[in-house]
């Protein structure tokens, strides 16, 4: 397999050049690393272009969030790199020195066509990381737990950014991660997209650190980017081919208790309830935006996206 790893960056320098360190480490080298950075202003385009294990580094002209960053990254890679995987990953991840061994031993080891694969994550001290659990599916049918097992895996309906390997076939086929998410859930729809009908898989022999100030989930302290939280997860269940109607309905209604949960125990609940009215009103009234409408003025860069996502742009 030709394995091309893409980090997303922004104004994270020192911990940019930690999850390359961790590239670098990999008892099973990576073909190519690709690094999007998001404009930022703390040197992380130079750092990243100056260290050994970069391939190269593309520099967005502004911030387009986590979203539009895995968006422009995936195009490109497809575009320019012929991989056969994409393993796809923010500028706090480290994983462990055999994480994507042990994403590539699993995924030969499947009996069947694998979608994606994702390393179990954790926090800097060793628990599982609440922000980066993977979804299993509502019903599992027996012949896909025993054909996970084999490959030493779990059978998921969604997955993280946080290490997560997609087969670039499929990334061709089911189209880019929405960049009008701009941060939060664009990697909970992608993954459920590729997923609706493909086969995932949770590797837990495959580790990556998640290196977050504070081990919480991102519903701990929200502030203002609860609004993303609720337009985003709206815009998944309903907007977006990746869950069906009654499957989404079970999601969403388990996504409003959680989301009724934060706001009592939130010591802001008037800031978290106005955000959370406008991500209610912006998330039924419209959809996202194309790639390449939200990505406009990035040079080839909106052509690769448009190519991708089958799409063309006039003007």
């Amino acid at each position: 397999m030709k394995i091309v790893a893409v980090v997303v960056a922004y104004n994270r320098r020192d911990l940019l050049v930690g999850a390359l360190d961790a590239l670098a480490a990999q008892t099973r080298p990576v073909d190519a690393v690709l690094v999007v950075d998001n404009a930022s202003t703390d040197g992380s385009a130079q750092v990243a272009a100056s260290h050994p294990v970069v391939t190269e580094v593309l520099a967005l002209t502004r911030n387009s969030g986590g979203a539009g960053g895995f968006c422009a990254g995936l195009a490109h890679a497809l575009m320019r790199l012929a991989p056969d995987a994409i393993w796809l990953m923010d500028d706090d991840t480290a994983p462990t020195p055999t994480a994507l061994a042990e994403l590539e031993k699993a995924w030969l080891a499947y009996p069947g066509k694998l979608v994606l694969a994702s390393s179990r994550v954790v926090w800097t001290d060793g628990r599982d990381h609440p922000m980066n659990t993977q979804r299993q599916r509502l019903c599992q049918s027996r012949r896909r737990r025993h054909q996970a097992r084999l490959a030493g895996g779990v059978p998921i309906r969604t997955g993280s950014f946080v290490s997560m390997l997609v087969d670039a076939h499929n990334a061709w086929r089911h189209r880019l991660p929405m960049a009008d998410y701009f941060i939060w859930n664009d990697d909970f729809e992608y993954s459920a997209r590729l997923l609706r009908h493909g086969c995932g898989i949770a590797v837990p022999a495959s580790v990556a650190v998640h290196r977050t100030k504070e081990f919480a989930s991102g519903l701990r302290s929200p502030g203002d980017r609860f609004y993303y939280e609720v337009r985003n997860k709206l815009w998944a269940f309903w907007k977006s081919p990746a869950f069906g109607l009654a499957e989404g309905a079970v999601y969403f209604a388990y996504t409003a208790l959680g989301w009724f949960g934060a706001v009592a125990r939130s010591a802001e609940r008037g800031r978290l309830v106005r955000a959370g009215l406008r991500g209610l009103r912006d998330g039924l009234s419209r959809r996202p935006r194309a790639n390449a409408e939200v990505m406009a003025g990035q040079g080839r860069l909106t052509a690769e996206i448009a190519a991708v996502d089958g799409r063309v742009v006039r003007g």
